[in-house]
């Protein structure tokens, strides 16, 4: 066995999975195995007979400038346990290592040599940094409630949001698609004395006006067509924690009418049964139509208007906060990085130029669908313009938001939704995805423009 052993010895290191190295006591290499190969970068023929310094070690660095001593300290100590450190690959770039050292002895006792073994820890170094990316988005320095943002404008928000949570007055959100009225709402809830109670969220441009009305104050059985029981609408799932009435500029005339009662009178009464039943949750809205607009046209109740527009808040859209740019393109980078898990370093000046001269129509909601994209179409380490789906949005892709012109925004963004659907052959869900909007925007945004609808 003892013989096999002897003449077989290198097949076996061989198969090992961590570098192996034999040196001299004066760091000349003699002996490597395949792994160290693979993971060096240099062939086999490259590294017998040099001396190891050629890998570069971290470490062994820091021992040679040791004064008065042995060339390198392992040989004065006899061995090295798990030491941390860095080789340097053929290629120049870095490959973290735990080292494993033992000198080698002659029958004498006589040293004659050493064997380091080596493991590549570059899977544990990412993890790590992944659990640093991980502490770096809970930690939040530049998030409130989970809102990224340092502009002025949105430190004013903030602060609006701190003193209207503490208050159970009606709050209408304004903002633009896509500018995060929905995160504003929940920031609300989450910053007030409701956060351990419910949240319930309605979109009503997403449902009809029959269906709408049973989805806010539910049924009773047999109330129409396939009602087979009772059922309880949002608000009595909302108990006493906070409703959010998103696109509220959307809610037809006779639900607007049910809504006013519910605000004066705190009562709700389920389609097909005249029992009030009352109800304690705020009521928090958002919308990103003018409403005044709408109610000098006849289309938003004058009454309701100025129950929930007790105390307004408007976000600015994201071509208005460029000093939040860079930082949301960041916050996003990470975000898609670790759902994506591809070695991807970061952006490059150029793509990082391309952001901050986009006026980003479908505000931060396009930003983060970018990375999305970016981080599934990058074949480097870093993102490149070339990575960005910004030429979706017609031509030119970029421009500072003092240079956008063509008319007023809301021509602007019909135009984008116009040549969007087109391109999307008409797919609603396909041109939401190249707007960064979501599929009810663009149905909602088709209905407001009379693009498709007729």
């Amino acid at each position: 066995m003892e013989e096999n052993l002897n003449q077989y010895w290198k097949t076996v290191v061989n198969t090992i999975q961590d570098g192996v190295m034999v040196v001299t006591p004066e760091g000349q290499i003699v002996s490597v195995n395949q792994a160290l190969v693979d993971m060096t970068g240099y062939s086999r023929e490259e590294l017998i007979g040099a001396s190891c310094a050629i890998l570069g070690c971290s470490s062994c660095e820091i021992a040679r400038g040791v004064p008065d001593c042995h060339w390198c300290v392992m040989f004065q100590k006899g061995e090295l346990r798990r030491q941390q450190c860095a080789l340097v690959r053929k290629n120049g770039t870095q490959v973290p290592v735990v080292k494993n050292a033992s000198v080698l002895r002659d029958t004498d006792g006589s040293v004659f040599g050493a064997v380091e073994t080596i493991t590549d820890i570059s899977d544990l170094v990412d993890k790590e940094q992944q659990i640093e990316i991980f502490r770096r988005e809970l930690s939040g320095e530049d998030s409130f409630h989970g809102i990224v943002g340092r502009d002025p404008r949105m430190q004013q928000v903030f602060d609006l949001i701190d003193g209207v949570a503490r208050t159970d007055a009606p709050v209408v959100i304004y903002g633009e698609s896509g500018t995060g009225k929905e995160l504003v709402a929940k920031a609300i809830h989450d910053a007030g004395p409701r956060r351990e109670r419910p949240f319930i969220k309605v979109n009503c441009a997403a449902l009809n006006e029959s269906l709408l009305e049973s989805e806010l104050f539910g049924h009773v059985k047999g109330a129409y067509t396939g009602a087979h029981r009772d059922r309880a609408g949002r608000f009595e799932s909302a108990g006493d924690g906070d409703i959010f009435l998103d696109e509220i500029g959307d809610l037809p005339l006779a639900t607007q009418v049910k809504l006013l009662r519910v605000l004066e009178e705190k009562v709700i009464e389920r389609v097909g049964d005249h029992r009030p039943i009352p109800v304690r949750a705020r009521i928090i809205t958002a919308t990103n139509r003018d409403l005044p607009e709408l109610v000098a046209k006849g289309e938003f109740r004058q009454d309701l208007y100025y129950r929930i527009n007790v105390i307004p808040i408007r976000i600015p859209p994201l071509r208005e906060r460029r000093e939040d740019m860079a930082l949301l393109a960041s916050h996003f980078f990470r975000r898609s990085q670790m759902k994506s898990g591809k070695r991807v370093r970061g952006i490059s000046r150029e793509a990082m130029d391309r952001i901050l001269r986009h006026p980003w129509p479908g505000n931060v909601r396009e930003l983060r669908s970018a990375f999305e994209y970016a981080l599934v179409a990058c074949k480097t380490d870093m993102i490149e313009p070339r990575d960005l789906p910004l030429e979706s949005f017609g031509q030119p892709a970029v421009c500072l938001p003092g240079e956008v012109t063509g008319g007023s925004l809301d021509e602007i963004k019909r135009e984008r939704l116009r040549k969007a659907l087109e391109e999307a052959g008409g797919n609603r869900s396909e041109a939401a995805r190249i707007l960064g909007i979501s599929r009810t925007s663009v149905w909602s945004q088709m209905k407001r423009y009379g693009i498709g609808t007729a």
